[in-house]
């Protein structure tokens, strides 16, 4: 079976081009004098410094440095920042992220039904950055989240509130949900989702090399873990993009054909191709990417082959 990528010529990605609805994202919203700093002091992300034209990947994670959820952020206002994160995971990180509210001046708040969320492929606001992590705001209180982009595709995150219930959607043709998911492996950016809950500290999925996590600011829960990880250069597994022919799973563990009986990683995030076959995102020890077969499921399963990064690591520091 023949499968398709970005560095091949028969790639044609303006099909892939369009806006998706995205019902399975949602939106913590976190309001209030304290909201910066409350966020500041539970996430991966520096907030005290966010513009209102700026985004932020983030992770929260347990007191081990495992990753619980993990978020696009950006500010409505100084005073009202939302958190857009896997909808399966939204009411327990909600929860969780509650119980240390406290004092602080901070509501926090499923904002999901309010707002609707859509991702953009292919086309966005000429005035949007090419940066990632970079924001616009529209005139009817729409923000434009510029994303990494997957498969030579410019990508965007659309939030916009919804008006006498009535769910508004970016203009453009419709792009398959489906066919978004793909382009968000592609990206080799991965959205923590149920299946995967603490099984990763951020490093594990290449947040630190994707503008997940500030090393310079203060604590946060799991921070002396996270930085650990990175100062120590004890940074054993790493997220990978592989190739498949047939369905992977998130959570599904993987094998190196050098130890059938101990997975060598585990699926982050799959979706279908377009032109057949699955790509997913892997985190495994690097050692088991640098070479011999490798299997999802066991070590005689799905065949995987590891296919380049879309973006450099960044190396211990």
């Amino acid at each position: 079976m023949s499968h398709v990528t970005a560095q091949d010529p028969a790639f044609d990605a303006t099909r892939l081009q369009g806006a998706a609805h995205l019902p399975h994202w949602g939106v913590i919203r976190a309001q209030g004098a304290d909201a910066t700093k409350f966020l500041h002091g539970q996430l991966t992300q520096d907030f005290s410094l966010l513009g209102l034209s700026e985004a932020r990947l983030a992770a929260f994670c347990s007191a081990k440095g495992r990753m619980q959820a993990s978020f696009v952020a950006f500010k409505r206002s100084h005073d009202d920042i939302f958190l857009v994160c896997s909808r399966d995971l939204l009411a327990a990180t909600l929860k969780r992220l509650s119980m240390f509210v406290l004092r602080a001046q901070v509501k926090l708040s499923d904002a999901s039904d309010a707002f609707a969320l859509w991702g953009v492929a292919g086309a966005a606001p000429a005035n949007l950055p090419e940066k990632p992590w970079s924001t616009t705001t529209t005139a009817d209180g729409a923000h434009w989240v510029r994303l990494y982009p997957a498969a030579g595709v410019a990508r965007a995150l659309w939030v916009a509130p919804v008006a006498h219930g009535v769910a508004p959607q970016p203009s453009g043709p419709l792009l398959d949900t489906a066919h978004w998911a793909w382009l968000d492996v592609m990206s080799g950016v991965a959205t923590l989702t149920q299946p995967v809950v603490e099984a990763f500290v951020p490093q594990m999925l290449n947040y630190e090399s994707v503008g997940g996590v500030n090393f310079k600011k203060g604590c946060y829960p799991g921070q002396e873990v996270v930085a650990r990880s990175q100062f120590r250069g004890t940074l054993k597994r790493r997220a990978y993009l592989v190739q498949a022919s047939a369905p992977l799973a998130v959570g599904q563990e993987v094998f190196h054909e050098s130890d059938a009986e101990q997975p060598c990683g585990t699926v982050a995030a799959a979706a279908a191709n377009p032109d057949g076959g699955w790509h997913a995102l892997v985190s495994m020890q690097t050692r088991a990417a640098e070479g011999g077969g490798l299997h999802a499921g066991s070590a005689q399963g799905t065949a995987l082959t590891v296919l380049p990064l879309p973006y450099p690591l960044l190396d211990d520091i």
